[in-house]
């Protein structure tokens, strides 16, 4: 359908939905979605509505200009999307690829509404997967010698391709505070764990050796402090003494693939908004 949405965030107080839902109404737009959720904590608002644009009084590029009034007088931050304006995004991976093929495969099955142009990654093995889906491939090797080099490169290309939205697809490097600024709220990467457990290398071999009793795996946004994001996405599977190393690294793949599917999916959705250095995931 053909809808626009608004994600809105402000101080409580009386009359906000009706304000809205009446700013829709009387414009003879017909709303589809609704959520909202009061902070207590800050006493702050938030509401994600989203509304058919067939018929709707407003052209669509004079919206936000008229919902600006109403959004001044209650001192809103708001953002709104049109759903005919398809997110462009951009894969990192590196060479543990089975996140980058479950998106890659739920992207063909039109499962996450977005264009994908492009796949990073620091070493080569991605290179025959994006061929194998039609999707260009860069590789941009790194050190610490040329790392701030290749990230303004990387930043060009992005650029240049217009992309929206970065999915971190178990990459291995750390992202300099300068990269980080540049796509706020708009890069997203999957953790083998609840963070911040188990941090740094063999995450699984670390696990096994505690005896754990569950492992998980967090889907946030990147902040330039690392692995301190807003986070999107959890979900954590039982796990015993009967499990090997192995057995653990692949129920722990296979939570990492769903729980980085589920983030990315929301955002393309528009049903995160960040505050805070945390999320409201509306429904």
């Amino acid at each position: 359908m053909n809808t626009a949405t608004l994600l809105i965030s402000c101080p409580d107080q009386k009359g906000i939905v009706a304000k809205i839902t009446n700013f829709i109404y009387q414009n003879n737009g017909n709303i589809q979605h609704a959520d909202q959720h009061i902070d207590s904590l800050t006493n702050t608002f938030f509401m994600r509505i989203e509304w058919a644009l067939e018929n709707f009084n407003i052209l669509k590029e004079n919206i936000g200009e008229s919902f600006s009034s109403l959004a001044e007088s209650f001192n809103m931050d708001w953002t709104l999307y049109f759903s005919q304006e398809i997110p462009r995004i951009a894969i990192f991976t590196s060479c543990v690829t089975h996140c980058l093929y479950d998106l890659l495969l739920k992207h063909q099955q039109g499962q996450l509404q977005c264009h994908l142009p492009l796949i990073i990654s620091n070493y080569p093995q991605a290179d025959k997967i994006a061929r194998s889906f039609n999707i260009q491939f860069f590789q941009f090797p790194k050190t610490p010698a040329n790392k701030q080099a290749q990230e303004e490169k990387e930043i060009s290309l992005l650029k240049e391709e217009k992309i929206d939205l970065i999915v971190l697809a178990r990459y291995t490097q750390i992202f300099t505070s300068q990269f980080v600024n540049e796509f706020p709220n708009r890069i997203i990467n999957i953790h083998h764990s609840f963070l911040p457990a188990f941090a740094g290398r063999n995450p699984y071999q670390q696990a096994c050796a505690r005896g754990v009793k569950i492992i998980g795996a967090t889907s946030h946004y990147v902040t330039p402090e690392l692995d301190a994001g807003p986070i999107i996405s959890q979900d954590v599977i039982e796990v015993s003494h009967r499990d090997s190393l192995e057995d653990l690294k692949r129920k722990g793949e296979d939570l990492e693939r769903a729980v980085l599917n589920r983030a990315v999916r929301w955002h393309l959705e528009r049903k995160t908004l960040v505050y805070n250095n945390k999320t409201v995931v509306f429904d």
